[in-house]
């Protein structure tokens, strides 16, 4: 488990951490969610000992990162993929690692294969695309066979393949009973591949809960609804309780009933329907709702400065 409590990290006047306290529990992925500047990669940084925190704590399994002996048994973690030597091929950089832990190297072709990289693992790292670098940092959290593992954009550089095969291989991790934190921007794979979130915004914690609860705080979702008798069934929803927006043509936005009972209202008044489609709110909406005074960095909308809309 890794708990954090009270963490704190001021440089100079700037707050980069405020007070923040979470614990990441085994058997459940865990999104790290939060806007640029919200203080998530000095969190991790500080998880793994590489900064110090200015208040509070952050342990793995009750200790510090930095009283573990050989903590690649303990902890496994890609922070920056491009942190490799690129003089040295994938092999050797990932047995370098292997001998300062205690690692045979048996292990080495074991997760160098596990990602995929075994074809190319006397190639030099200098020439590895991203998304080989991707895979090469995640061999390395792998390579003591870690119960906690901390993952910061582990999509990044990756083709549609090694989306996919990162999505399946966190769950894999986590079904194992491992702790699993992933760090993110992609909403739309977290929303696929996480159980549970902790998203923060200006150093401070603004969720901690499951992502089905989380993504309820988007309130009730809005069906669509296109026929070609929209009047006729805006009255017969309104008189069923609905709330239904204001008419585009033959279509209606419509909540306070779920799709199911839609249907049976159109089926009953003898209306067709030529598109239902439920648009409950995702885990984007909620996210950039909840995040919309917390980032640092923000473009402005509309089209840009001298053309037309």
């Amino acid at each position: 488990m890794i708990t954090v409590t009270g963490l704190t990290k001021r440089y100079g006047p700037t707050t980069a951490v405020d007070g923040l306290s979470f614990e990441v529990r085994p058997g459940l992925v865990t999104g790290f969610l939060g806007p640029n500047g919200a203080g998530k990669s000095t969190t991790l940084r500080m998880i793994l000992g590489l900064d110090a925190p200015t208040g509070g704590s952050a342990l793995v399994d009750g200790a510090p990162y930095t009283t573990l002996g050989r903590p690649l048994h303990r902890v496994g973690a890609l922070l920056d993929a491009t942190a490799v030597h690129g003089g040295r091929s994938g092999r050797r950089h990932l047995a370098a690692l292997a001998r300062s832990n205690g690692i045979g190297r048996a292990r080495v072709t074991e997760v160098l294969a596990e990602v995929g990289l075994a074809d190319a693992a006397g190639k030099r790292a200098g020439a590895y695309s991203l998304g080989m670098k991707q895979r090469l940092g995640i061999a390395a959290a792998l390579l003591g066979d870690p119960s906690v593992l901390i993952f910061d954009e582990p999509v990044n550089g990756l083709d549609p393949e090694g989306v996919r095969w990162i999505r399946l291989l966190l769950r894999r991790l986590a079904a194992e009973g491992r702790t699993v934190l992933v760090s993110s921007h992609l909403m739309s794979e977290m929303e696929h591949t996480a159980d549970h979130l902790i998203v923060i915004g200006r150093g401070r914690l603004l969720a901690d809960c499951g992502m089905a609860e989380f993504v309820a705080r988007g309130g009730e979702g809005v069906v669509r609804v296109r026929t070609p008798d929209a009047a006729a069934l805006r009255r017969a929803l309104l008189a069923a309780g609905a709330a239904v927006g204001a008419e585009d043509g033959e279509v209606l936005d419509v909540s306070g009933l779920g799709a199911p009972r839609i249907a049976d209202i159109a089926l009953a008044e003898g209306i067709a329907l030529h598109e239902l489609t439920d648009r409950s709110a995702t885990l984007e909406d909620v996210f950039m709702e909840l995040t919309a005074e917390a980032g640092d960095h923000r473009a402005a909308g509309g089209a840009l400065p001298g053309k037309r809309s």
